[in-house]
């Protein structure tokens, strides 16, 4: 005898059917709603880069030497493209979505190369990794290239490099210096914290410059 059955009572089959097409459907619905990103689908970080010094002492000798620039050496937490922050002076964070052009201790070097070319008084100067013949060797540390944020309410930008000049072939050190600058920010802002960072950068360069060339030339003459 056939038995009717309660409305929404489902048969059997008809409740498979039904939970198989809730399975499939639950997937692409939570897609849906949590969004998932995507890596690389962010916007693109902002990129800046530094200049290197283009005045100098007047004073300053014209030599007839070659000075080879090496990498300069720099601790893992300013060894990178990230820009680098201190609100307290144990710990080291980043700006979110901002960048060098390239990692510290490369751009600064670079920045160096262009601004002993820039001073017109040196024969050649070059990275170590060119090749070129050195009549001398300058090392160097990048020691501090951050913003800080203690002492005193207003960002400061602040770099320091330590040098050493070697000449060759030798391999005699004949000087050491460390070259700082702070410089403070307008304001709380990275289109102001570049410039701080040019500012300080460009009186360090113009420094080391200034040092190795009078350096350099000293040691040539008591050769």
């Amino acid at each position: 005898m056939r038995q009717d059955r309660e409305p929404g009572f489902a048969t059997p089959g008809h409740t498979r059917r039904q939970a198989l097409r809730l399975v499939l459907a639950a997937p692409l619905s939570a897609l849906a709603a949590c969004q998932v990103p995507v890596p690389g689908q962010g916007p693109p970080p902002n990129l800046f880069r530094l200049t290197p010094k283009s005045t100098f002492d007047e004073n300053l000798p014209t030599v007839d030497w070659q000075l080879v620039l090496e990498t300069p050496l720099a601790n893992a937490g300013i060894d990178t493209t990230r820009i680098a922050l201190q609100r307290g002076p144990m710990r080291i964070e980043y700006y979110a979505r901002a960048q060098w052009s390239d990692r510290a201790p490369f751009m600064v070097q670079t920045l160096m190369i262009e601004s002993f070319e820039n001073s017109g008084r040196i024969v050649a100067v070059g990275r170590d990794t060119v090749g070129l013949r050195a009549d001398f060797i300058l090392q160097t540390e990048l020691r501090e290239f951050q913003v800080e944020y203690f002492n005193g309410s207003t960002p400061k930008a602040h770099v320091a490099i330590a040098a050493r000049m070697v000449k060759m072939p030798r391999r005699a050190i004949i000087g050491s210096a460390t070259f700082e600058e702070v410089a403070p920010a307008g304001a709380d802002k990275l289109d102001a914290i570049i410039p701080a960072f040019d500012a300080a950068l460009g009186k360090v360069l113009r420094r080391l410059v200034e040092w190795t060339l009078v350096t350099g030339q000293a040691a040539r003459r008591t050769a």
